[in-house]
């Protein structure tokens, strides 16, 4: 046990040493050792965050007098500069958006400071907070070191007047047959409209978020419990060539450029009838600008093997153990993952655009009940994923859409880059996945060890 957690630690520190080459800057700042009521975060640029940084000044920043000075990013840049950041310890950022993946790795090579005081505030609630994400954001050490911003699975959404007026039925829980078939038949409904949007841009979180949850129900995975590498196994080689299949024929344009963002943009200007991605994108779909407010029907996770499928994810706060601002940083992260938040941003921009899917409380308001049409498909969806047996067989290691190894980071996105290819129709699935087995298994052996 000893031996697999020094080689995940020094495998932690190659990746971030090597992601740094590539880090993007950004706004920031400089303030580590000056004022005490400044804090720098770096986040990542997702609407709820977006949203954060607007209402920020006039109420967190009005009533502590602390001042955030934000750093948002999309997300493989965010991801390289937080590597960056945390793993040499520079201390220039005090809080960044960390998620379930990174925490536990991030605790155990001692980049975090522990959030216990956060946790014992009885204004807080930390028991209003799923318990998934608690034990997913706990160390080994039984430390707290992340507090969710919002919490997400994956669902299906879909035009329900395209569907009604092309004679279209959605299951409740459809089977990725059906999607592919609803697909090709809603291809082409409204002017302009594909079928359906699926995550296409490389990069472990982007393109292999979706398709490593079809991974899992196709019965594939990318370790068996033994460590032996799986990512040219005839089921994983299935489901990618479905994905690829699916997309390029009925997805959306610039698919192999294409992540959550692009997607939202897609769904959102009416361009696809359906969308298979994270459950925090309702927020968005009905928010009172929305042009597609009220057209939405949110279905749970495509299936074929599994009961099934979707991921569980939450892009949390996390302190950087360098930061000399860990009390300012402790009560910013209290206040934006507080219950008083959300009904901020309700009273400021509707309840359907509160960053949910991470205390009870929200699920059983009546008033988000009634602004958030998706909110059982959502709380089912997070309460069914399953981190420790997603698919058909035992894993390693915990994680749904992602292998919980620090490794994971590299190989995926290094996967991912001939996925996309293949999207784009410059390469295949067979050579993508090939070169990926062969990255996979030498990362498999030393686990063995």
């Amino acid at each position: 046990m000893r031996s697999k957690m020094r080689a995940a630690s020094l495998a932690a520190g190659a990746l971030c040493l090597a992601l740094s080459a590539s880090a993007c800057s950004g706004a920031g700042g400089g303030t580590a050792a000056g004022d005490q009521n400044s804090i720098n975060v770096l986040m990542v640029n997702n609407p709820q965050m977006e949203d954060l940084q607007r209402l920020t000044a006039d109420n967190f920043t009005k009533e502590t007098g602390i001042k955030v000075n934000y750093t948002i990013l999309p997300e493989n840049d965010v991801r390289a500069k937080i590597s960056q950041e945390f793993s040499s310890q520079a201390g220039q950022y005090d809080v960044a958006s960390l998620s379930n993946y990174e925490i536990p790795f991030y605790s155990e090579n001692k980049w975090l400071a522990p959030l216990d005081n956060v946790a014992k505030d009885a204004e807080f609630n930390q028991a209003d907070i799923l318990p998934a994400y608690t034990a997913s954001l706990t160390g080994k050490d039984g430390k707290l070191y992340g507090e969710p911003f919002y919490g997400e699975s994956s669902f299906l959404m879909y035009r329900k007047d395209i569907f009604e007026a092309k004679g279209l039925t959605m299951p409740e829980k459809p089977t990725w047959d059906q999607v592919a078939d609803l697909a090709a038949k809603a291809d082409g409904a409204a002017a302009g409209m594909k079928g359906i949007c699926l995550r296409g841009q490389p990069g472990w979180g982007q393109v292999f978020a979706p398709l490593t949850t079809v991974v899992n129900t196709f019965g594939g995975t990318w370790f068996d419990k033994d460590w032996n590498a799986k990512v040219n196994a005839p089921e994983f080689t299935a489901a990618t060539e479905f994905y690829t299949k699916l997309v390029r024929e009925h997805g959306e344009a610039g698919a192999a450029q294409a992540g959550f963002t692009e997607c939202l943009n897609n769904m959102s200007q009416s361009k696809v009838a359906m969308w298979y991605d994270a459950t925090s994108a309702a927020g968005a779909l009905e928010a009172a600008n929305s042009p597609v407010k009220g057209k939405i029907g949110y279905a749970q996770a495509p299936v074929k093997n599994t009961k099934s499928s979707g991921w569980l994810w939450t892009w949390s706060w996390g302190v950087q153990a360098a930061s000399k601002k860990q009390e300012a940083a402790g009560k910013f992260i209290a206040w934006a993952s507080s219950k008083k938040y959300e009904e901020l941003v309700a009273s400021k921009l509707g309840w359907a655009k509160v960053p949910s899917g991470k205390r009870i409380s929200t699920y059983e308001n009546a008033d988000f009940q009634k602004a958030a049409p998706f909110f059982k498909a959502e709380r089912s969806a997070i309460e069914n994923a399953d981190p420790k047996n997603p698919g058909v067989q035992e894993r390693p290691v915990v994680g749904i859409q992602f292998v919980g190894i620090p490794e994971f980071a590299d190989l995926g996105t290094t996967v991912s880059q001939g996925v996309s290819s293949a999207i784009a129709g410059q390469g295949s699935v067979t050579e993508a996945l090939a070169k990926g087995q062969e990255a996979a298994q030498k990362i498999g052996d030393k686990y063995k060890k």
